[in-house]
C-alpha cells in the first residue's frame, strides 16, 4: 500500500511547485507555537498534559483576543509569554493609546521577534466593545457562539486485538481480543458568551473499547463543564468538570508543567485559578464545584470534587497504584475502570497587586472506603499509603521592572515538606536571566501535585536550574541551561541514591520576512541500575544521552519549507553506544485566496533501539496533537490539510504512512501488526452556528 501512497506525495508536490505564481508579495507564517509544543513534548513524553495543552492553544487560536482590549489573565493563558512582556504590552496601550494594527507590537522592545511570531496567531487589531453586553436570554440567544467537534480515527492495517479467535478460546483468555470496534471517536460541543459564560460536553471512545455492539452502548468516558466569569464580585463559578491550579503546584495543578525548553527563563507556573475541563484527558481533572469571589485585592477560592479514578485492584479494600492511560479495551483493563473513589475539597486566599502577591493554599482529600498501598519496592518505601491525605501550601511573588522572586513551601500531613524558589533577573531587554532552586522531601507526598522537576512526582528530589537568554545581534537569540539534580532516595530503575545532570544550548537566527534558522544541543547525563561485567551484583551506571536538532525554514509566497536534522547518541554502561537520525522535510502551502491549508512531511529514520528513538515533528488535524516517535530503520509520510468549506463549517484529514525497512511486525501484544507498514487516517468536521 506504500507504493501509491509514495506516488500521491510525489504528485501532491510537483503540483505544488507547478502552482508558484507571483501574486504580490504575500508571505505565508507558520504557527511557531505548534513547534513550541512539540519541544516540550519531546522532554516530557507525556501525551495527555502536551494534548490538553495543545487543545487549549487551538481554541485561543480560533477565538483570538483583540490587542486594545485584552486583560492581563487572558495573556497568561499563552504560557509563552512572561510577566514582564505580559506587562510591557498593557503599558505601551496605557502609554500610546491604541494599537493600528498587529505590526506595532515590534515597537515593544521586550516582545523579540521569535515571541511574536508565537504571538500573531492569538491575537488581532479589530472592532473593540467597551460595554459588555447584559446576561439575558435575549443577548444568549442572539449573541452566543456555539460549536461542534466531530472526530474520527482508524488504522487501516488490522491489529491483532481485532483478529477473530474461536469461542472456546476466548471463553479460556477473554483478554486475547478487545471487546470493541477499532476505531477512535470523539465529539465535542461548547456554547460561549462573551467569554464570560461558557458550557459544553464531550464524548469519547478509544480504539478498541466498545461504542455499538452487544458489550456496550455510546461513548465509554462523557465530560460536561459550566463556566461563570466576571460578574460583578464572582470571579468565577465552574461546575461539572474543571481544572485548577494554584502556586508553583507543589500541591495541586492541572496545568503542563513549564520545563526545560527553548524558553529557558519562563519556568514560572502561571497560577489562573480554575479553568473548565474541555479535553478528553479522563485522569488529570477535577469533577464537582468550585468558585472564586474578589474583594479588592483579594481572592477566595473554594473546591469540592468527587469523581472515581481508575486503579489496579490490590485486595478488596485496597488498590496497587493508578493506571492514567484511559483505556478500556479488554475484560481486564475494563475491571479497573473507576474503581478508586477520590472526594476533594479544599481552597486558596490570593493576595495579589502588580507588584506583590501571597496566597495560601489547603487541600483535603479521601479515598474512602479503599485505601492505597502500593506492593513494597526499593524506589516507592515512601510513596503515599493509606485511605486520606492534605496538604497545605505558601506560595509568594515579589517583583520590580528588573528582578522578580517567586516560590511555594507546601507540607503535606505526615508533616514533610517541598520547597521550589526562583530568582529572575532581566537588566536589560534582550538578556535576562533565571536561578530554581527546589528540594522535595523524601516523604513528602502531593496526589495533585505536578511542578518543576526531572521526575514525575513531586517526591525525592533536590536540583538546581540555571538559564539564560541573550540577543547579541539583530536577528540572533542565544538561549542555554544548566540542571543539576539528586535523588537522595532510590528511584524507579535506580534502586540506591543518584544524580544528574543535563545541559542545552541553542542558537536561533529569524530574518523578520521569510526566514529562520536554529541549531539545538542537548545533553543529558542520569544514573540507573547496571551490571558490570567484573560484578554480578547490580550496580548504579550512568548513562549520557546526546541530542542535536537543526532545522531551517523557508517561505516563498504562500509555500513553507521546512528541513530538519535530528541526531541522538546514547551511552549506557558498560554497553555499546546507540546513535539514531532522522532527516525530514515539511511542505506548507496556504494560498492567500483559497480557504486551504496542506502539509506534506516525509521523513527517513534510522536508530539502533529504543534507547536512541526519535521524535517526529509533524502537523496533526485541528485541535489533535501529533508527536509520533520511531525507532528502526525506515520512512515516514503524512499529508494534512484543512479546507474552510464556509465561515461555518470546516474540515480537516490526515493520511499518514509509516514504513519499516528492519521488521515484519510492527508493535506489540494486542496492538501487533503483521506486515511492514502502519497507515492512520484522522478526521475532523467542526461546525461553528
Amino acid at each position: 500500500m506504500h507504493k501509491p501512497f509514495i506516488n500521491c506525495f510525489l504528485c501532491l508536490i510537483t503540483m505544488f511547485i507547478n502552482s508558484y505564481e507571483l501574486k504580490g508579495q504575500y508571505v505565508f507564517f507558520p504557527d511557531k507555537w505548534e513547534e513550541y509544543i512539540r519541544d516540550m513534548a519531546v522532554e516530557n513524553e507525556n501525551t495527555e498534559e502536551v494534548e490538553n495543552l495543545y487543545h487549549e492553544l487551538s481554541y485561543l487560536k480560533d477565538h483570538p483576543f483583540e490587542l486594545n482590549g485584552v486583560r492581563a489573565e487572558q495573556l497568561k493563558k499563552l504560557p509563552f509569554l512572561s510577566g514582564r512582556q505580559i506587562e510591557s504590552i498593557l503599558s505601551y496601550r496605557e502609554k500610546y493609546g491604541k494599537l493600528a494594527s498587529i505590526y506595532e507590537l515590534k515597537q515593544i522592545k521586550e516582545l523579540d521577534f521569535p515571541t511574536i511570531e508565537l504571538l500573531l496567531p492569538f491575537v488581532y487589531v479589530g472592532e473593540l466593545t467597551v460595554d459588555k453586553r447584559p446576561l439575558t436570554i435575549r443577548n444568549l440567544l442572539k449573541y452566543n457562539s456555539n460549536e461542534l467537534q466531530l472526530r474520527y480515527d482508524n488504522c487501516f492495517q488490522q491489529k491483532k486485538g481485532y483478529r477473530p479467535q474461536p469461542d472456546s478460546i476466548l471463553e479460556k483468555y477473554p483478554n486475547r481480543q478487545y471487546m470493541g470496534e477499532p476505531f477512535y471517536h470523539s465529539i465535542r460541543y461548547s456554547s460561549t458568551f462573551d467569554d464570560r459564560l461558557q458550557m459544553g460536553f464531550a464524548g469519547e471512545k478509544d480504539a478498541g473499547e466498545a461504542f455499538g455492539n452487544t458489550r456496550h452502548k455510546g461513548y465509554d468516558y462523557y465530560s460536561f463543564y459550566f463556566l461563570l466569569k466576571e460578574t460583578k464580585w464572582l470571579k468565577t463559578l465552574v461546575a461539572g468538570d474543571y481544572n485548577l491550579s494554584f502556586g508553583q503546584g507543589l500541591v495541586v495543578s492541572n496545568e503542563f508543567s513549564p520545563g526545560r525548553n527553548a524558553l529557558v527563563t519562563q519556568a514560572e507556573r502561571k497560577a489562573y485559578g480554575f479553568r473548565r475541563h474541555f479535553s478528553t484527558n479522563e485522569n488529570d481533572y477535577f469533577r464537582g464545584a468550585a468558585a472564586t469571589v474578589t474583594i479588592r485585592n483579594v481572592d477566595i477560592s473554594l473546591l469540592y470534587s468527587q469523581r472515581k479514578q481508575d486503579a489496579n485492584p490490590a485486595s478488596s479494600v485496597t488498590v496497587s497504584s493508578l493506571k492514567t492511560d484511559g483505556l478500556h479495551r479488554t475484560p481486564r483493563e475494563a475491571e479497573k475502570k473507576r474503581l478508586l473513589p477520590v472526594k476533594t475539597f479544599g481552597g486558596n486566599i490570593r493576595y495579589a497587586t502588580p507588584d506583590v502577591c501571597l496566597g495560601i493554599t489547603a487541600l483535603s482529600y479521601s479515598f474512602a472506603p479503599l485505601g492505597i498501598k502500593p506492593e513494597p519496592k526499593p524506589y516507592n518505601l515512601f510513596y503515599f499509603r493509606g485511605s486520606r491525605n492534605a496538604n497545605a501550601s505558601v506560595d509568594y511573588l515579589l517583583k520590580n521592572r528588573y528582578i522578580k522572586w517567586y516560590g511555594e513551601t507546601a507540607v503535606s500531613a505526615n508533616k514533610s515538606f517541598a520547597t521550589l524558589n526562583g530568582l529572575q533577573l532581566t537588566p536589560a531587554s534582550y538578556l535576562s536571566a533565571l536561578l530554581i532552586y527546589r528540594y522535595y522531601d523524601k516523604k513528602y507526598q502531593a496526589f495533585f501535585g505536578k511542578a518543576f522537576a526531572q521526575s514525575s512526582s513531586v517526591q525525592n528530589e533536590e536540583g538546581l536550574y540555571i538559564g539564560m537568554q541573550f540577543m547579541p545581534f539583530p536577528y540572533w537569540k542565544i538561549a542555554g541551561y544548566a540542571d543539576f539534580f539528586r535523588f537522595s532516595r532510590p528511584t524507579y530503575q535506580a534502586d540506591a541514591p543518584s544524580s544528574g545532570r543535563e545541559y542545552m544550548l541553542q542558537a536561533d537566527f529569524t530574518q523578520v520576512k521569510n526566514f529562520s534558522f536554529y541549531v539545538r544541543y542537548k545533553y543529558k547525563q542520569k544514573e540507573q541500575n547496571g551490571r558490570l561485567s567484573t560484578a554480578p551484583a547490580v550496580s548504579i551506571l550512568p548513562y549520557e544521552q546526546h541530542r542535536i536538532r537543526c532545522q531551517m525554514q523557508y517561505s516563498v509566497l504562500s509555500i513553507l519549507m521546512k528541513t530538519s536534522l535530528d541526531g541522538i547518541i546514547y551511552t549506557e554502561a558498560p554497553k555499546e553506544e546507540s546513535r539514531g537520525v532522522m532527516l525530514s522535510q515539511q511542505i506548507s502551502w496556504k494560498p492567500p485566496d483559497i480557504p486551504f491549508h496542506l502539509d506534506l512531511f516525509g521523513a527517513i529514520f534510522h536508530t539502533a533501539d529504543y534507547n536512541s528513538r526519535i521524535f517526529s515533528c509533524e502537523n496533526n488535524i485541528l485541535y489533535a496533537f501529533s508527536a509520533p516517535l520511531f525507532y528502526g530503520g525506515g520512512y515516514r509520510l503524512s499529508a494534512t490539510f484543512r479546507w474552510e468549506i464556509s465561515r461555518h463549517l470546516s474540515f480537516s484529514a490526515k493520511l499518514a504512512n509509516t514504513h519499516y525497512s528492519d521488521r515484519n511486525r510492527i508493535g506489540t501484544d494486542l496492538e501487533e501488526i503483521e506486515g511492514t507498514n502502519k497507515t492512520d487516517i484522522n478526521t475532523l468536521i467542526c461546525w461553528k452556528f
